[in-house]
């Protein structure tokens, strides 16, 4: 089951992108600077998302662009020209809410997997028909839904089902909140939620009395989404990409989380969860709780956090593990190399990727456009395979790490670590651009 069904987690920043990967994520969301669901995630820089798709794709990572909110009339003038960048940068699907988008994005970028978010309020299989044929290659649940109405759904429409399995829950339906609107002052439906429902509140009955108590004010306030023990449940019921909320949330909840999910999908998804995991989780973010939200009851007292959350101190270090781990040191990629050096001859090296979907390869000869290297006879201190292997397998800042290096050499030769260094180097560019490419488009249809 470890690749069969796709973890897809948040990104609110290059750093959680990376984060991301470097947890296990077999796909991440990320918004632009433009008409996102998360408009204070940190995804304001319009070059963000392209970094995050190259530094993904070349680690066989798909990347979803969060295109969430209701546009308004005037704002579709520009959305071709916004999009167009990151369709030909090889974007992997959009998620859409408006319905005015998918259509505009299935006539403008054909090619584009469109997938309907959970702010389209997908609750059943007749929506779920309606949006497939309206283009849709996926939907994004309500997060209202149990296990029984996913499978009925799975059964009846032959359509992509992606389902949040952890992060934050809504009091109001998914995309029909206009409580952040009416109290806060902005609209949640344009990315702006003013997160209301995390408000104290004094409930009273018909006859004025007070029914909540000084300490039990937090009546809207939903504990966090965490479907862990019920992994396998939730693959079975037909979800096919499980979504982590939490693109306001740090790098660091985004590695944890995914690490932990991750850790579980690759062991089959068993039901017992370890202690130490569970408490991973509560360390990395806690409201109050968690629960398993509306998978097996419609709903209940325990959903509700209630109570203001009492200070504490996370373990730092178990957090500060996570951090090295996830945070500072970047997932590399197994490449096979191959060196030839023939005396009289430029060398050559071949660097090949057959990993998460990557199949490339490229050769280079130490042939540049101002000279030719030639390997030489050694006058002093031939370069054995040792020597050639250790200067080959120093890949650096480049995304690669040498799963395997062959070496073929003539006895007694030379030739300066400085051309062996840029031989590799010439050769990690040109796969770096080979692998890059295999994703990119042409423009879209004006």
């Amino acid at each position: 089951m470890a690749r069969s069904v796709e973890l897809l987690s948040p990104a609110g920043s290059i750093e959680a992108a990376r984060a991301a990967v470097n947890a296990g994520a077999d796909a991440i969301y990320m918004g632009g600077p433009l008409f996102s669901a998360r408009a204070y995630a940190e995804s304001a820089e319009s070059d963000m998302l392209t970094e995050a798709i190259r530094f993904c794709h070349l680690r066989g990572v798909k990347v979803y662009m969060t295109l969430n909110t209701l546009l308004k009339e005037r704002e579709f003038s520009g959305l071709y020209e916004y999009l167009l960048p990151y369709y030909r940068e090889g974007l992997d699907a959009v998620i859409v809410q408006d319905p005015g988008v998918l259509g505009f994005v299935k006539k403008h970028f054909p090619e584009l997997p469109i997938h309907a978010s959970t702010q389209m309020t997908v609750t059943g299989r007749y929506s779920a028909a309606l949006l497939k044929e309206l283009g849709a290659s996926r939907i994004v649940t309500a997060r209202e839904l149990s296990l029984e109405e996913v499978r009925d759904i799975h059964a009846h429409v032959d359509i992509e089902i992606e389902g949040f399995i952890h992060g934050a829950l809504c009091y109001c339906y998914s995309g029909q909140c206009l409580m952040s609107s009416m109290i806060g002052g902005r609209s949640g439906n344009r990315g702006r939620c003013a997160g209301t429902c995390r408000l104290p509140y004094e409930v009273y009955d018909e006859n004025g009395r007070q029914l909540t108590q000084k300490n039990g004010k937090y009546v809207l306030s939903m504990k966090d989404f965490n479907t862990l023990p019920e992994l396998r449940a939730v693959t079975e019921a037909g979800i096919c990409s499980l979504k982590i909320e939490g693109r306001m949330k740090s790098p660091l909840y985004v590695a944890a989380v995914t690490h932990i999910y991750r850790k579980y999908l690759d062991a089959g998804c068993p039901e017992r969860i370890a202690a130490e995991d569970e408490r991973l989780l509560r360390e990395v973010f806690d409201r109050g709780g968690s629960t398993d939200g509306y998978l097996s009851h419609h709903n209940g007292r325990d959903m509700i956090v209630l109570s203001e959350k009492a200070e504490r101190r996370p373990d730092g270090a178990m957090l500060t593990a996570i951090k090295k781990r996830f945070l500072e040191t970047d997932l590399r990629v197994p490449v096979r190399a191959e060196a030839v050096f023939r005396t009289g001859a430029p060398a050559e090296l071949r660097l090949s990727v057959s990993w998460r979907g990557i199949r490339e390869s490229v050769c280079v000869k130490s042939v540049y456009e101002d000279r030719t290297v030639r390997v030489e006879p050694a006058q002093k201190s031939p370069m054995d395979k040792g020597r050639l292997r250790e200067s080959l397998d120093k890949f650096g800042a480049t995304p690669y790490a040498a799963d395997e290096i062959g070496i073929e050499a003539d006895e007694s030769i030379f030739l300066p670590v400085r051309e062996i260094n840029e031989l590799r180097r010439k050769a990690a560019d040109e796969l770096t651009e080979r692998i890059l490419a295999g994703s990119r488009r042409d423009g879209g249809t004006i």
